[in-house]
């Protein structure tokens, strides 16, 4: 069919993209949790919509809260979703919105953003398109006509983003000339446009319309393209032509939205259709409205003769604000909440240790460990300070000090502020100020003095009694426990309580020079205890001697003791009648933080090693391991004790076993406060020699001071 010259040519309206803050949270969170360092393409979805003539931009809620111009494609958190429902692979989201496919190329640094080979890139995407042109995939499934790309570069630490939208769309093969433009109310009847309307939102963004007779309102219907053959042998529209449309993000009257240039070129290549009607369908408020603004527009398609064998030339890169061919960039920072961004920013070190070092690294397992600190001295502040880098969010602080203006310097949780009028609570001093650290956390400080063997106050009993049964419920809402305390005693309770319990119990000591951190042995269950079983004794009486002895064909290996494990006494007081340097934990001032340190890193690899707490530790070896052995787990050996020696500045991993009289962890200790609870407690704190009685210290004792032993003396 020729093409009379004076005829215009078709004009399109140019996608424009719209970028939803959302869709920058989500690119944020996959690249440090799933893609790391893959560039490889992703698949992701846009929108559009069809243009809204009640306000003059795109419809909102079929795309998202956006308020965007006409001819826009948006970009939300959602377009990561690659759920496939019955609306998406209509190409109609549930508000009517049109799902384009896109592809997201994501890069690693700026340099490779801006060196990427984008002519290649657009050159694959048109050929995917001409492809599904050729094949007839397109008709089955139009959307594939609106695919487009996104480049992206994301500065994680700045929250700053570099991007840039193509929309490929092929070249007709001459010029596409307008014969007619009207609005769709001089084409067909009121009836009919609510028909269009309605049969619109059920088919998809490209399709057929079938009209028997422009004066019967009855026969307007909206077809799939599948229905190709069956619409176009019937039509009855009087014109020689076909009737085609498509959703029209558009709002100009008498320019069509970018869309429309590839669905054309399906149009001739497919159908070698040379003259067709087009429905710009772009939305009216509701069936009443008298003003429609889709307009109808009659073309004249240069068909060619034979179907090329390449793909055709393709334009769409988007220009940006400044109308040059030039990516776009975000700064979100400065829009963000400071609190959201903290929250974001702080774990961003944990997660890109998972890019490379570390890609089993389990950060959710230890941010959901609720870690509590028996102690808010020196220790205390140091291993907050260390869980939170590590991404604990649940710390609580068990304290009855106040903070003393010695403090401050040692322990960094605290102020000179916190000194005056007596000082501050410790406990909720470190609580509020790791809540200022990042208010992100969830720390608690709770004021509680530590019931203690060999520091009973007659008058206290019921206030003793209610501090086991709170510290009891404390360390049952837990999941690891700190010993951090300056005395000895006051390990015993939370000892006991976390081994009845279940707990991984984390202990560190300090010398002047040396420190200890260990990981107190966990309860064996029935299967794997030990071939001796103890009755359970009274509160008041001594152990028996009496066993029970078992077969065991594969005995378990030996249990790991805990802090008190190699006493041969009970704890006892030894706070009273102390001079001024046994008062303070008098120490080298680094040493602490070693300590502390190594303690949480106990932690963090108990948590990350597949038995937990029931991993076993590193066999002993004649020497000392060396920094390039191979270890069993990522993170490294899980050993019992590390004992930490300043002077020559190296470090002993020692392995302990439980002992069967422990005061703290035997079997007797355990039944018996499983049988008795809190005055089993008060038991051991009212008779400083009760633990010793009822675990058989004290029949060792005097076993041992009665014992005669013969010499046998040699003459020289």
């Amino acid at each position: 069919m020729s093409t009379p010259d004076h005829h215009p040519i078709l004009q399109f309206d140019p996608l424009s993209s719209a970028v939803d803050p959302t869709f920058w949270h989500a690119l944020s969170r996959n690249k440090i949790e799933v893609y790391r360092l893959d560039d490889a393409a992703r698949a992701i979805t846009g929108y559009y919509a069809p243009y809204h003539a009640a306000s003059g931009h795109q419809q909102r809620g079929a795309v998202s809260q956006l308020v965007v111009g006409a001819a826009r494609l948006a970009v939300t958190a959602q377009s990561f979703d690659s759920e496939d429902d019955s609306n998406s692979r209509k190409g109609m989201n549930g508000g009517g919105g049109v799902v384009a496919p896109g592809v997201l190329y994501n890069t690693n640094t700026i340099e490779e953003f801006k060196k990427l080979d984008k002519s290649a890139v657009f050159a694959q995407v048109a050929d995917r398109i001409w492809e599904s042109i050729t094949s007839g995939a397109a008709v089955a499934d139009p959307t594939l006509l609106t695919r487009f790309i996104l480049l992206t570069f994301a500065d994680l630490k700045k929250y700053k983003f570099w991007y840039w939208f193509g929309f490929p769309a092929l070249l007709p093969f001459a010029p596409v000339r307008v014969r007619a433009v009207r609005p769709v109310r001089e084409v067909w009847s009121a009836r009919q446009v609510e028909a269009l309307r309605t049969g619109v939102r059920g088919v998809g963004p490209f399709f057929l319309v079938k009209v028997a007779s422009a004066d019967d309102d009855d026969t307007l219907s909206v077809r799939g393209l599948g229905e190709w053959d069956e619409v176009v042998r019937h039509d009855e529209s009087g014109d020689g032509g076909v009737t085609v449309g498509f959703v029209d993000p558009s709002g100009q009257p008498a320019h069509p939205g970018w869309p429309l240039r590839n669905f054309l070129i399906l149009l001739q290549t497919r159908w070698k259709v040379d003259a067709v009607r087009v429905v710009c369908y772009r939305e009216t408020l509701s069936s009443t409205t008298t003003t429609p603004t889709s307009i109808v527009l009659d073309l004249t398609l240069p068909t060619p003769s034979t179907t090329p064998t390449t793909t055709p030339k393709c334009v769409g890169w988007e220009k940006n604000s400044m109308a040059k061919l030039s990516p776009r960039s975000a700064d979100l920072g400065p829009l963000m909440d400071p609190r959201q961004l903290a929250d974001t920013a702080v774990d961003l070190n944990l997660k890109l240790m998972r890019w490379r070092i570390v890609p089993t690294l389990q950060l959710e397992k230890i941010a959901t460990t609720k870690c509590l600190l028996v102690g808010s001295g020196t220790l205390g502040c140091h291993v907050a300070r260390t869980l939170l880098a590590w991404g604990v969010r649940h710390i609580t602080f068990i304290d009855n000090g106040t903070v003393s203006f010695s403090n401050p310097v040692r322990q960094p949780l605290f102020t000179f502020d916190d000194c005056l009028h007596g000082g501050r609570p410790k406990a909720q001093a470190a609580a509020d100020a790791l809540k200022r650290i990042f208010p992100g956390v969830h720390a608690t400080g709770i004021n509680l003095a530590i019931p203690m063997p060999g520091h009973y106050v007659p008058s206290a009993r019921d206030a003793t009694t209610s501090a086991v049964e709170r510290l009891t419920a404390l360390v049952e809402m837990h999941d690891a426990v700190f010993l951090l305390t300056d005395s000895r005693e006051s390990r015993w309770l939370p000892t006991l309580l976390g081994k009845s319990l279940g707990k991984i119990v984390i202990n560190s000591a300090l010398g002047f020079d040396t420190f200890l951190v260990m990981r107190h042995g966990m309860r064996q269950c029935a299967s794997s205890a030990s071939s001796s079983s103890h009755p359970t004794p009274t509160p008041s009486e001594p152990a028996t001697t009496t066993t029970t002895t078992t077969t065991r064909t594969t005995p378990p290996p030996p249990a790991l003791g805990c802090y008190f494990c190699n006493d041969v006494v009970a704890p006892a007081d030894s706070l009273s009648d102390r001079t001024l340097d046994q008062q303070c934990t008098v120490t080298r001032p680094g040493l602490s933080s070693l300590a502390s340190a190594t303690a949480v890193e106990l932690l963090i690899s108990i948590l990350n090693h597949p038995l937990g707490p029931n991993a076993a530790p590193p066999p002993p070896t004649p020497t000392p391991p060396h920094p390039s052995d191979p270890t069993p787990t990522p993170l490294g050996l899980v050993p019992h004790q590390i004992r930490g020696f300043l002077t020559h500045y190296t470090h002993l991993l020692v392995t302990g076993h439980a002992y069967d009289k422990c005061t703290a962890c035997s079997p007797t200790v355990l039944e018996l406060y499983a049988a008795h609870g809190a005055a089993f407690v008060l038991d051991a704190i009212e008779d400083p020699t009760y633990l010793e009685r009822v675990t058989g210290l004290k029949q060792m004792q005097m076993a041992t001071e009665h014992l005669d032993l013969e010499w046998d003396v040699e003459d020289e």
